[in-house]
């Protein structure tokens, strides 16, 4: 029978929240597992990869994809286990307060802590629910942008009104035909200034939905939009279509096993993101508590918290914090090593 592999800390989601969170337990010599959903790590920013992110401290404005890249290249500093593709449904805890977590095949994960960084659960795209609209996903009705030059010189229709529409909206105006921006509603909800300069760039029409996509094989042509209050119609001929109506959450389980929430339903956590369970702690979208920065950078901090919280929870002699980087000995032989890397390609 194959010994049980025990961990000190299993993380629960591969975004920036479970992905800094796992570097930072390196850095506390926790043995560390991270548990992803999705067959590739990045969380809720890989259905933006396109979408230029200005908010990260230290960084120029960066596309989603990249902050992706450099976000996995940090996490796997100390060779961390990784597992893609597996669906935690059950936790088991145990006598001697360890826990086993179980994935949807029976899979079992040994560990002594556990971190929450999975949002409110799996994230999955809310689709256009009209009859037929299924067949057209595979030509030019797009619920991300991947790539942005497939629309250049394209009549492209967004549907939706939150930050990731409206930003597609002023990226888009640089390189499409015509970009027209339907939303149920008057109001958007993106950022003031990008919301004004969407307005000055693209043709807008609120408040209207798409109630009919018009297109010959698998290829849209036209949209009839719908007065939300009127059902007034307006028929516009397009060449693409993105839908954004942002995204349900498939409920993760272990919000709901005890753990006490807040009243807006988010994760109720401790100063040190320790929740209502001992050896259970939180980062990210999960949680609320006084003081919560909703911007990636605020992931960063609550993960390291959370990390220091597990390190102190498993020994409780140990060091507040982890040493910075630049006085930390683990990373002394990291630095002699980049400095030799720069030396030759210098000479080369």
């Amino acid at each position: 029978m194959q010994e049980k592999e025990m961990f000190d800390l299993t993380i629960i989601g591969g975004g920036p929240a479970g992905l800094y969170s796992t570097f930072y337990a390196g850095m506390r010599d926790l043995k560390v597992k991270l548990v992803e959903y999705n067959k590739e790590l990045g969380g809720k920013i890989l259905f933006y990869p396109e979408k230029i992110i200005w908010d990260v401290g230290g960084m120029p404005p960066t596309t989603g994809r990249t902050l992706i890249n450099q976000l996995v290249e940090q996490a796997t500093t100390f060779n961390p286990t990784i597992c893609l593709n597996e669906h935690i449904v059950r936790m088991v805890r145990e006598p001697d307060n360890t826990y086993t977590l179980f994935n949807e095949q029976g899979k079992a994960h040994y560990t002594r802590a556990v971190m929450l960084a999975s949002g409110h659960g799996i994230p999955v795209m809310q689709k256009l629910e009209i009859e037929g609209a299924d067949r057209y996903e595979i030509s030019n009705l797009h619920y991300t942008v991947t790539q942005m030059d497939i629309f250049a010189n394209k009549r492209v229709l967004i549907s939706g009104g939150g930050n990731a529409a409206v930003d597609w909206a002023n990226e888009l105006a640089n390189i499409s035909k015509e970009v027209v921006v339907c939303h149920r509603r008057d109001e958007f909800g993106g950022h003031e200034k990008n919301v004004e300069q969407m307005k000055s760039v693209t043709k807008i029409h609120t408040p209207y939905q798409i109630k009919e996509l018009h297109g010959v094989g698998s290829a849209i042509e036209a949209v009839t939009l719908a007065h939300c209050d009127t059902g007034e119609q307006r028929q516009i001929e397009v060449d693409a279509v993105i839908v954004n109506h942002g995204m349900k959450l498939d409920g993760c389980f272990l919000i709901e096993a005890g753990l006490a929430l807040e009243e807006d339903g988010f994760l109720r956590v401790s100063a040190c993101m320790e929740t209502s369970q001992p050896g259970i702690f939180a980062a990210g979208d999960v949680t609320r508590h006084e003081g919560k920065l909703q911007l990636i950078s605020g992931a960063f901090v609550e993960g390291a918290t959370a990390v220091n919280g597990v390190k102190q929870f498993l020994d409780p002699k140990a060091d507040k914090q982890a040493y910075v980087s630049s006085h930390n000995e683990k990373f002394k032989k990291k630095n002699e090593q980049l400095k030799q890397e720069k030396q030759a390609q210098l000479m080369n």
